[in-house]
């Protein structure tokens, strides 16, 4: 889930989208839906840290040629450069690591469903550390209700064992909770191109990344096989370059309110391709917890629920 945080508050009312937007928007799910898959199967001979710095330093690379393509230029103001720098710690930096350690325990699937209630987090932390967005009737129904798909999802009786499985689950439940942070703070970057924002924040996130990976795990000691080397490939061009150019597309045709449906296609894509071609199995609470929280972003998102509700009837007397 990283979607939120670069979005620019532009828009005040819905925009209706056609065949051509919706096309889009299943598209972006799939390409971040495949985000899942390519780490399952790079985790399999890759350790976290190097999986995380090889996707955000060649997905910083693809979309800066991209920026220079299209005739921009990145900005020189250091207290930029120091934003993009703490937004690619919240945006990439902390969710990737922790999603990727997360799927060395967890199923791709799991761990796209728990992705999804992100939401979640971000209008809680909304309404506590914004003036604009505050809890209403809907949100705090879609709270509760996304947060029991969550404990049915994890399941009671994985919390007496207390297993890595379960540690796994909760690493990527912190990390849909730095994507919330990342959408609050992600704010400040209003007026300035989505491009150059993401292009900026993956920069930043490269610069963090390689120390740390370089002394942990020493990549240059790895041995990867060709499958990997493709996973790792498809999760920085097509997940991660290719997914923001849709991104900003829709963005600047849907506006951003109906970037959130994304939300709801994602684990569709992760699922069908885990299961397809990494012979996972998903147990019913799975399921269950994923319609819970599907139910709890429509209570959050609200515009389903107004065709719904019921039209006010007006009588009018005649004296």
């Amino acid at each position: 889930m990283k979607v939120e945080a670069n979005i620019q508050k532009t828009e005040t009312v819905n925009k209706v989208m056609g065949i051509k937007e919706w096309s889009l928007i299943v598209i972006l799910s799939i390409l971040w839906g495949g985000s899942f898959f390519f780490v399952g199967v790079a985790v399999k001979e890759m350790p976290p840290l190097s999986i995380v710095l090889c996707r955000v330093a060649l997905a910083s690379i693809i979309l800066l040629v991209v920026v220079y393509l299209k005739g921009d230029k990145m900005p020189s103001s250091p207290g930029l450069w120091g934003a993009f720098i703490i937004m690619g710690a919240l945006n990439n930096l902390i969710p990737f690591s922790l999603i990727v350690w997360g799927q060395t325990h967890i199923e791709s699937g799991i761990a796209s469903i728990l992705n999804a209630a992100t939401p979640i987090f971000s209008v809680v932390l909304a309404h506590f550390l914004t003036r604009e967005e505050r809890l209403t009737t809907n949100r705090v129904s879609g709270v509760a209700i996304g947060w029991l798909g969550v404990a049915v999802l994890i399941g009671i009786e994985s919390l007496r064992g207390f297993g890595v499985e379960v540690i796994g689950q909760i690493a990527v439940l912190g990390a849909t909770l730095s994507y919330a942070f990342a959408a609050i703070y992600g704010r400040r970057f209003k007026g300035i191109s989505p491009l150059i924002v993401a292009t900026g924040m993956l920069c930043g996130s490269t610069i963090m990344m390689t120390p740390f990976t370089l002394l942990i795990e020493r990549p240059w000691n790895l041995s990867p096989s060709s499958t990997s080397l493709i996973a790792i490939f498809g999760l920085a061009a097509i997940s991660t370059s290719l997914a923001y150019i849709i991104y900003f597309r829709v963005l600047a045709t849907a506006g951003a309110t109906n970037l959130l449906l994304v939300t709801f296609l994602i684990p569709l894509s992760a699922i069908l391709l885990g299961v397809m071609v990494l012979g996972e199995q998903l147990g019913w609470n799975a399921f269950v917890g994923m319609g819970l929280i599907f139910v709890g972003l429509i209570a959050i998102d609200g515009r389903l629920l107004k065709r719904f509700k019921p039209k006010e009837n007006i009588w009018y007397f005649e004296i």
